[in-house]
């Protein structure tokens, strides 16, 4: 990780948007022309097998694979987070009011069908499948599937204790246009949700206007803000778990010491030794800073601007700056708040924005999955002064037929 002041950071190029892939667009182009001919054979390219559902008897085979802790630990795992999802939830709410001669509301409708894509690359991701299925079933979507390339039993597994109606053997943008336009054994879906690598992240761009989708993720984030209280052990090792992810991760470390800088990258030295995935967290940790700010008001502003996918405070008084902070998908307040809970456990989702994302929208949830219509119905009373609105602004507007079908009315 490179050391630098927040005067040298502001001066940085800025985050980029998430690639316009070539080989993705010609993929995509492929698909939409032949089909289920061209899923199969960049299903067979990249992962060496055809698309295939799981069957009822292979998800009974696939419990019979995973021990009994592992078991344990997706369901109380699936637990938390369905009863966090449930509470979210419960934060939608349907309305009605009466206004001028007019009753107004808005409802709450579930999507119909949502798709899951669930990354399968160097190891399965279970808990991925617990974040994405879980809130889509709270939220009442009829039909939810996962999609995941090269699926292993673990995530077969948390898929069903999800609530996954259906499964699928599938993965890459062949997957993403699959769901998109509904190809072969893989039904159309109103919205795909779940993160990817960079092909998946650019399909899922292309493909948006076809179905849904939850937002553009790129490379997964840490940033910590931390004072002369902070322990570097507990840094180091939270910087180390995010670098793990892929070696295009970002961690950062924003400090108001010296000291906590320079301790914090002699105990990642020593940490990185340990773990078996230290060549990806090596190249991953290229990518980080540690930024040394003068105070904690601009610590707040590095950390605003950068919006990261995560944020851990570890300072002596978080609590004096959290309101402060309003730029990044989840936080995690105080030194035992360790972002890997959030990753696996705590209940919260850990499906969030990435690359600056978090300045406009936030990770996923219930809201992701149901729509919030509005309707009107309009009395005689209310029509007589709405009649008068309408044909002032249309005739400002020149729209002489919209003017029409309001004077028409009596």
């Amino acid at each position: 990780m490179k050391t630098i002041t927040a005067d040298e950071f502001w001066k940085l190029p800025k985050n980029k948007e998430a690639e316009e892939i070539d080989t993705v667009r010609l993929m995509l182009e492929d698909i939409r022309l032949r089909g289920e001919e061209a899923v199969n054979k960049y299903s067979q390219k990249f992962d060496s097998q055809k698309p295939y559902q799981v069957t009822k008897n292979e998800i009974k085979e696939a419990y019979k694979k995973i021990d009994r802790p592992t078991l344990k630990a997706i369901k109380e795992a699936a637990r938390r987070i369905k009863d966090f999802s449930k509470a979210q939830f419960r934060q939608i709410k349907p309305f009605e009011i009466k206004m001028n001669g007019a009753v107004l509301g808005q409802k709450v409708i579930p999507l119909n069908s949502a798709g899951c894509y669930v990354p399968g690359g160097r190891y399965p991701l279970p808990s991925t499948a617990l974040m994405c299925t879980i809130p889509a079933k709270v939220s009442g979507v009829k039909e939810v599937i996962v999609c995941s390339p090269k699926i292993a039993p673990v995530t077969i597994v948390a898929s069903d204790i999800a609530g996954a109606d259906k499964i699928f053997c599938i993965g890459g943008v062949q997957a993403i246009a699959a769901m998109a336009y509904g190809i072969g054994i893989i039904p159309k879906v109103d919205k795909i949700v779940g993160p990817g690598n960079k092909y998946v992240a650019a399909a899922k761009k292309q493909v948006y206007g076809a179905a849904g989708i939850d937002f553009v993720a790129g490379p997964s984030e840490v940033l910590i803000i931390a004072d002369d209280s902070a322990k570097t052990t507990y840094i180091a090792a939270d910087l180390l778990a995010q670098s793990e992810h892929d070696v295009s991760a970002r961690p950062f470390l924003v400090t108001t010491s010296q000291k906590v800088a320079s301790e914090t990258g002699k105990e990642i030295e020593r940490q990185l030794k340990q773990l078996s995935t230290k060549e990806t967290a090596a190249k991953a940790l290229e990518n980080g800073y540690m930024i040394l700010c003068k105070n904690i008001k601009e610590a707040i502003e590095v950390a605003n601007s950068i919006a990261p996918e995560h944020l851990e405070i570890q300072t002596k008084k978080p609590e004096k700056i959290i309101r402060k902070l309003v730029n990044y998908g989840s936080l995690f307040i105080g030194e035992n708040s360790a972002e890997v809970f959030g990753d696996y456990c705590s209940g919260t989702n850990h499906t969030l924005p990435t690359s600056g994302a978090a300045r406009y929208t936030s990770g996923l949830s219930p809201k992701d999955f149901i729509k919030t219509p509005t309707y009107q119905q309009i009395s005689k009373k209310g029509l007589a002064k709405m009649k008068q609105i309408a044909c002032a602004l249309a005739t400002i507007e020149g729209l002489q037929a919209h003017k029409r079908a309001a004077e028409i009315r009596h």
